[in-house]
């Protein structure tokens, strides 16, 4: 791809250079609230069930003292929101495309079915995540997964409804982020967080228990790489181009100040309802607000459970969407909304997570090992993902003068090593610790021989 000899879009030194105003794409001259869009969808993604719970586990056993982690988290994840936007913008080709040109079609592969693999397995989370927000309120079981299976099927009737699938996709984002935004707001207000404690919270420390570890493991719910890469592919479907990457940079900053507020919301309000000292157990989202309703009545509940149902179903959409169109821009069969393939693979994504969702739902089914085969495609796949982003936007080549200048390479490259070390993490930590746990699950449930139990007729019913 040949240079732009003209109006440079970015300086060499990665920050927006003095033409960047002189762009005239059709975003150039709206209001900046009329020149989002990507950055909002990738900040659902990133806020789902699973940062939920995190946020709320860290808050109620730390209180507010790991809220700096947060902001180091959300700066990492603007960086390579960052450089997605700018390889969407810049580049007439896909990434992929892109990879395959570079590298060979092997990179371009493993790249997309990892991120696909990755999608499909946690997608399980997503399902589960908006079967609490119903199980908080429904009895029945049954009830319950049927509302599972309604909402995948209006997932999948979503992806091939539209013409402009995008600007759909955009609206219905936008009200799941202010749903999020107005509920966990209203739940932080309610509790009366401690203003200086927050502001104490913002210096790094190791918080309560003086380990390392539970700080990756914090930093890994918001620094998603996955969701940062497909960054580009959104832009490319809002029909962005070079002239409007100074929007695209706007963008990705409104998107990761968003993710910052309900990270900040969720944390702090663990922290002002649920910290007292001593050691909090939390088993899903729906302990939460039940812990919550504890401390200022039944509205609490409502109010979380509907944030949660907001953060579970655009998480549960999007992912399902950033796995099928990049296996399917992998496998080069295509990656505008308009193309079949995307959409099947996304439908397969939903569907996967559907299966093992109904099944953790109905049956008790043990979902560890999926959790441990996604935790182990994940420690190679994210550096892996991280790296080429930074390489791709780091060639001249395809960047042209938007290339990573060297503080964008320098911050780049502390994101990597920070990914590295999340992957050793899961590697030595995790992983290991999810296998011999459900090794002794399954040696405990092999010894066990339970004795036949008399009829019950107070025997629970669904």
């Amino acid at each position: 791809m040949s240079q732009t000899p003209q109006n440079s879009i970015e300086s060499t030194d990665g920050e927006l250079g003095p033409d960047v105003a002189s762009a005239t794409g059709p975003a150039s001259g709206k209001a900046w609230y009329q020149r989002i869009g990507p950055g909002l969808i990738t900040a659902c993604v990133v806020i789902g069930p699973g940062s939920i719970m995190t946020s709320s586990k860290v808050g109620a056993n730390d209180g507010y003292s790991m809220l700096w982690v947060v902001v180091v988290s959300v700066i990492f994840m603007l960086v390579y929101m960052s450089l997605g936007a700018k390889l969407g913008a810049a580049s007439r080709e896909t990434p992929c495309e892109l990879i395959r040109g570079k590298a060979g079609a092997w990179l371009s592969i493993l790249v997309g079915i990892g991120v696909f693999f990755i999608s499909a397995a946690f997608q399980s989370g997503n399902n589960i995540g908006v079967a609490s927000a119903f199980e908080a309120f429904i009895e029945s079981k049954t009830l319950v997964a049927v509302l599972v299976v309604v909402f995948n099927a209006l997932a999948i009737m979503f992806l091939f409804a539209f013409k402009d699938m995008y600007k759909m996709l955009e609206r219905l984002m936008m009200t799941f982020v202010a749903t999020m935004l107005i509920c966990f707001a209203i739940n932080l207000f309610m509790l009366g967080p401690d203003i200086g404690e927050m502001a104490k919270g913002l210096v790094p420390s190791l918080g309560r228990s003086g380990e390392l570890l539970p700080v990756l493991g914090l930093v890994g719910t918001t620094f998603v790489i996955t969701a940062a890469f497909y960054q580009a592919y959104l832009v490319k479907q809002k029909g962005w181009s070079r002239q409007d990457m100074k929007s695209g940079l706007l963008d990705a900053r409104i998107g990761s100040v968003i993710m910052f507020l309900i990270t900040l919301m969720l944390m702090s309000t663990a922290a002002a309802g649920l910290y007292t000292g001593q050691p909090v157990t939390l088993a899903n989202p729906v302990a939460v607000a039940t812990s919550l309703e504890t401390t200022f009545g039944p509205s609490a509940k409502i109010i979380f459970c509907l944030g949660l149902f907001s953060a579970a179903y655009s998480s549960f959409l999007v992912n399902s969407m950033i796995g099928g169109f990049m296996a399917s821009d992998a496998l080069g069969l295509g990656s505008k909304p308009t193309d079949v393939a995307p959409r099947m693979l996304t439908t397969a994504a939903l569907l996967t997570g559907m299966s093992v969702g109904l099944a953790v739902l109905i049956f008790d089914f043990d979902r560890t090992p999926t959790i441990i085969a996604a935790q182990a495609v994940t420690v190679v796949a994210a550096p892996l993902i991280a790296g080429v982003l930074l390489w791709l936007t780091s060639s001249r080549d395809v960047m042209g003068d938007a290339v990573n200048g060297p503080i964008t390479k320098v911050f780049a490259g502390i994101g990597l090593v920070l990914l590295i070390a999340m992957a050793a993490r899961t590697a030595f930590v995790t992983l290991p610790d999810s296998v011999q746990k459900y090794r002794d699950s399954r040696a405990a449930t092999s010894l066990v021989t339970p004795a036949p139990a008399p009829f019950d007729s107070s025997e629970r019913r669904e």
